[in-house]
């Protein structure tokens, strides 16, 4: 820890050097970020070692403002000259922009002042060899599972850790150390003609925190598995039953109609939608920053301003945007401390789990992979290639692929019936299993 502590030091006195270099060279504002990370990423398939990479990088990235006119450099050289190069670039490509009214650092009122530890870094001190026995652990339990098992894509493990800080001539200077680590397995199953692929993952701030190898590859075997003898469906209309980990993808459709980019851009769906309905009454979307080994907890954002407790949707009303500094001057509005994404966003749950919304659904689609990028945030038009499981009395009759689900968002979003309470937690954004009350379903 105090090595960390350390290099902490050291990296807070390279941005407060680089921020005094930017105003000598004659920036009127300035703000740089640096980061040091170091990782493990290994791939085992068959058995046996396929990929083995460590990983030691370090960056920074400096943006000066001259009035009103703004540029930006990076480098992967944290040499003095290298630094002074780096902000002398910056500087060259401002002097030749164009003015902005809205460009600038973020408000200096708006920055973080209380910094708590909220537990993000867990190196895992783990050997080469230790980390190849996880994963041929976990790629052999899948293939163990089922005799229907017949290849494997690899199980891998990943490990990283690191340091970062920003500042800016606000005279705001923090930063933290974090950690992130990942087992995850992918295998190939065979029944007669049909043949089908899935995967499972675990992720986690602490080792100690993920699933086991056996659990990863167990589930993985099993996901495969139960696609097999998957067939198309009759065209048609239903229900459709998003699985939650699939779910997450449209609430980030969401966020990304309510981000301020889209929405000065005039290229939203929910342009002007501010405390309007857009979901249901039960439902509240909420962000939670200061979670304990949260997976994007943060007290700052990427521009130094705090990150606070809030709401962007409760009693299915939109409540606020999301905005960071330049966004919330184009709109007139203030910044809610989300330069550079959100911070542990979380829906309200009900009371079922995922059975108890098949047997409410009763007859529809059970979504689990979605293909495609077919979401036009502009319109809220909606349409994925799809695969899942064809539902009737409230239980799976069999997988089903090569289907197109359609529909928009916003009708999607106001005929949500119910989020279940079997959260996908392995990512910042997490949200339960969505039940929609009809979409147009494309298949034979």
């Amino acid at each position: 820890m105090n090595d960390i502590k350390e290099r902490k030091a050291r990296l807070q006195q390279l941005v407060a050097d680089i921020l005094q270099e930017a105003k000598a060279q004659g920036a009127s504002a300035a703000e740089a970020g640096v980061s040091s990370d170091a990782g493990l990423s290994l791939n085992v398939r068959m058995g046996e070692p396929e990929t083995i990479e460590h990983t030691r990088d370090s960056g920074l990235g400096v943006t000066v403002y001259f009035g009103q006119r703004k540029g930006s450099a990076n480098t992967s050289d944290l040499s003095p000259e290298a630094v002074r190069e780096t902000v002398r670039a910056a500087c060259n490509f401002a002097r030749y922009t164009s003015e902005d009214d809205c460009s600038g650092l973020a408000d200096a009122g708006l920055m973080a002042t209380d910094l708590p530890d909220l537990d993000l870094y867990h190196p895992w001190e783990q050997s080469v060899d230790e980390a190849i026995e996880l994963a041929q652990t976990c790629e052999a339990a899948a293939r163990d599972q089922d005799s229907r098992i017949v290849n494997s894509e690899g199980a891998s493990v990943d490990s990283h850790a690191g340091l970062h800080v920003y500042g800016n001539s606000h005279g705001f200077i923090s930063g933290y150390p974090s950690s992130r680590h990942s087992m995850s397995c992918a295998v190939v199953g065979q029944d007669g003609d049909s043949m089908q692929r899935d995967y499972w993952y675990s992720q986690s701030r602490r080792h100690e925190d993920l699933e086991t190898p056996e659990a990863v590859g167990r589930i993985a075997a099993e996901r495969t598995v139960s696609r097999l003898g998957a067939r198309r469906i009759a065209t048609g209309e239903a229900p459709v039953l998003f699985q939650a980990d699939v779910a997450v993808g449209l609430l980030r459709s969401f966020l990304g109609a309510i981000r301020g980019s889209a929405l000065y851009r005039k290229a939203s769906f929910l342009l002007d939608h501010l405390d309007q309905r857009v979901f249901p009454e039960f439902v509240r979307i909420h962000e939670m920053p200061y979670l304990p080994r949260g997976l994007a907890s943060a007290a700052f954002d990427s521009e130094g301003v705090a990150t606070r407790e809030q709401d962007f949707v409760s009693d299915g009303i939109l409540r606020s945007y999301l905005l960071d500094s330049y966004a919330a001057r184009k709109m007139g509005m203030q910044s809610t401390g989300n330069a550079g994404g959100v911070h542990n966003l979380r829906t309200t749950s009900g009371s079922l789990d995922l059975q108890g919304l098949l047997s409410k659904m009763g007859r529809g689609l059970l979504v689990t992979e979605l293909m495609g990028q077919g979401v036009n945030t502009v319109t809220g038009d909606y349409s994925r290639g799809a695969a899942g499981f064809w539902v009737e009395g409230g239980e799976i009759q069999y997988p089903v692929e090569e289907i197109t689900i359609a529909g928009n968002l916003k009708e999607m979003m106001l005929g949500l019936q119910d989020i279940g309470c079997d959260v996908e937690t392995r990512t910042s954004v997490q949200t339960g299993s969505w039940l929609i009350d009809h979409m147009m379903i494309a298949g034979k």
